[in-house]
């Protein structure tokens, strides 16, 4: 017996019908956690999702606006924490940096795996 699925109800986020359209996605969430270890994988993996950007629909183009957003503010919070290093406080932020990007990585492929968008992909915070 065959059933049908229920579509989601209003206001639900848009579930992912194909499993392929998330790949590029997952791969760069991917290379981006590979980076704690290699270090450049992070480079290929913001160049993927320019590229992969606006082919996307919209919940999934959230992703890669959050993967960018992700790389570059790792970036600048790092260099922060470098300077600050001079006074001991820039350990705590480079600490804190590397959780913050762990954690955004890891919300971005839970949100991936249910095929729902990235909520608040701007946000500077956790």
């Amino acid at each position: 017996m065959s059933e049908t699925p229920n579509p989601p109800p209003h206001g639900s986020p848009p579930l992912s019908t194909n499993p392929g359209e998330s790949g590029n996605a997952q791969l760069i969430y991917i290379l981006y956690l590979a980076g704690l270890v290699v270090g450049i994988t992070p480079i290929i993996g913001v160049v993927m999702a320019y590229m992969a950007k606006d082919d996307a629909p919209d919940w999934l183009r959230s992703h890669y606006r959050n993967q960018i957003h992700v790389f570059w503010k790792a970036i600048l919070y790092s260099l922060v924490g470098v300077i600050l290093s001079i006074v001991l406080i820039g350990l705590v932020v480079l600490l804190v940096t590397l959780v913050w990007y762990i954690v955004r990585i890891v919300k971005g492929l839970q949100a991936l795996s249910k095929g729902e968008p990235y909520t608040n992909p701007d946000s500077w915070g956790f």
